[in-house]
């Protein structure tokens, strides 16, 4: 997770079935950028909380309340989520897109954030980058034109 105010442009790279989440209030123009790999931490001792959408994003919620955002005036755009693996036999490995997906939306909804836009899904990985002046997302993929929300 990375965040900054007013000014500069968080990246993340290589969203294959990651999840890239833009947060933003734009009141006090305070974005965050966090790049989640999984949708649940069930990891003991929770040391790495940003990679988990759970806990990552209650976790940057909270540090950007800190900075003074407000719950209420924040809202929030995602990219990614990609099927990147054709996996045989129905394992899990080959919805993990998805179910990030699924994760995301739903602690969203269960904090109060709005979500805005998404680029979600397909089977292309993605760069994310979130412009902190204007809230303005945009999203890269090979061989396809960029997209801005």
């Amino acid at each position: 997770m990375k965040m900054t105010r007013a000014s500069g442009t968080l990246i993340t790279y290589a969203l294959g079935s990651c999840v890239g989440i833009c947060l933003y209030d734009p009141m006090i123009k305070l974005a965050a950028l966090i790049h989640i790999m999984l949708p649940l931490n069930m990891e003991a001792g929770r040391k790495n909380p940003m990679k988990y959408a759970d806990t990552g994003i209650r976790e940057t919620l909270k540090e950007m309340e800190g900075k003074g955002a407000r719950k209420q005036r924040i809202v929030a755009k995602i990219a990614g989520g990609a099927k990147m693996f054709d996996v045989s036999g129905g394992g899990s490995l080959g919805t993990i897109g998805q179910r990030n997906i699924d994760s995301v939306h739903l602690v969203l909804k269960r904090e109060g954030i709005r979500l805005l836009h998404e680029d979600v899904g397909g089977t292309v990985a993605r760069t994310l980058l979130f412009d902190a002046e204007t809230g303005t997302a945009i999203v890269r993929s090979y061989g396809k034109p960029e997209i801005v929300f």
